[in-house]
């Protein structure tokens, strides 16, 4: 039976444009298997808070086990601060299928660093940012040359600052974010969750995400996975945009009239670029 369910597997998007980032609980290794197959474009198995301090060598030992088994898949490990993060290191040092560390509530570049020099030379690392301390440090991470990407752990802000989650609150964070990744030259950031089962409500906090700069979200359910692919990724009406705008001024910006068509063919191209990653088609 897993090898039937291998063959559905469509191939991952690669990290650097993944959209939906699904989180799942690894002391729950019986979900797994649906998440490896789920439309998710990165997989995280979560040995932080979804895992009470009692459990966390099983789950840590589960999730070995797993992706030797010819899976792949990102872990979410412990903060530095804890005693657990040096023992999720270790065994994870190595492990076939790790596609990279999640790093919890980071606070600072040298935390990025001291995980890289754990793991085997390349490996990439999540910096998520979830504190007032860790979103001040937010432009040394986004440089730090371990850092793959910032993600934004907005649960977390939200308690330690006193914030709520309305997008007027969430704003400075998120374009903090946004501005220290692109800063650095490094990818745009993964945008925090958004909590329960309404699918309107998923779709707007997925366009605010894309609003904000961010390319990325992470998803607590496989249901939600979909939804945010859709959102995040350039609507048939953007592609035949896109097509009809590089059609008109040249691939090569040969037929540019004025100064303003030098950026909207950027855009152009940009969108094109993802509509062929995504595979979405052109509106006729």
């Amino acid at each position: 039976m897993k090898a039937d369910m291998e063959t559905t597997v469509a191939p991952r998007i690669a990290a650097e444009q993944a959209r939906s980032w699904l989180l799942v609980p690894a002391g729950k290794p019986e979900g797994f298997e649906a998440a490896h197959v789920s439309a998710a474009d990165a997989v995280i198995l979560d040995l932080e808070d979804a895992v009470t301090p009692d459990r966390k060598p099983r789950a840590r030992a589960d999730v070995v086990a797993w992706l030797g088994e010819n899976r792949r898949a990102w872990v979410r490990i412990n903060d530095a601060t804890t005693p657990y993060w040096a023992d999720d290191l270790a065994a994870l040092n190595g492990v076939p299928g790790l596609e990279g560390v999640m790093l919890a509530k980071t606070e600072s570049g040298m935390q990025v660093d001291a995980t890289a020099e754990r793991l085997p030379d390349g490996t990439k690392v999540l910096a998520l940012v979830e504190s007032a301390v860790g979103l001040e440090a937010a432009p040394e991470i986004a440089r730090t040359d371990a850092t793959f990407r910032l993600a934004f752990g907005s649960g977390d802000f939200r308690r330690d600052t006193g914030m709520d989650d309305s997008p007027l609150a969430m704003a400075y964070p998120r374009a903090r974010l946004t501005v220290a990744s692109r800063a650095a030259r490094i990818a745009p950031p993964i945008d925090g969750p958004t909590l329960g089962t309404d699918v309107d409500a998923l779709v707007r906090a997925s366009a605010l995400t894309l609003s904000m700069g961010m390319s990325g979200k992470l998803c607590m359910t496989i249901a939600q996975t979909a939804p945010v692919n859709d959102a995040l990724s350039p609507s048939p009406a953007e592609a035949e945009w896109a097509r009809d705008v590089i059609a008109d001024l040249g691939e090569d910006g040969s037929r540019v009239r004025d100064g303003s068509d030098l950026p909207k063919l950027a855009k152009a191209k940009k969108i094109n670029a993802l509509a062929k990653l995504f595979h979405i088609a052109p509106r006729e």
